[in-house]
């Protein structure tokens, strides 16, 4: 048999992969793994502008869907990153106050 993770091969009875440490316990069980693609351009989107999503996210699929999950949790870094960023010019360069609005 062949590791789903790093695809080297495996002894049919293992129920971790010795090259990467990935468990097929799940996989021989037969139990349905969610698919892990593409995050998709719309939660991409979500979690640049909301960057907790992109977390919440990242947590939840970090054991079922690894590849989901890294590029939920790389966008919501990438957007606070941004945010950030936006803050910093507008309140540093700009000379605008968070006093101003009050």
């Amino acid at each position: 048999m062949f590791c789903s993770n790093c695809g080297k091969e495996i002894d049919d009875n293992a129920i971790v992969c010795i090259h990467c440490g990935v468990s097929t316990k799940v996989r021989q069980a037969g139990a349905l793994m969610q698919e892990d693609g593409e995050l998709g351009c719309l939660l991409a989107v979500a979690c640049f502008f909301a960057p907790v999503v992109g977390l919440i996210l990242y947590l939840i699929w970090k054991d079922t869907m690894p590849n989901k999950s890294k590029q939920a949790g790389k966008w919501a870094l990438i957007g606070l990153g941004a945010n950030i960023l936006l803050y910093a010019l507008y309140f540093g360069f700009l000379g605008a106050s968070a006093f101003d609005y009050y």
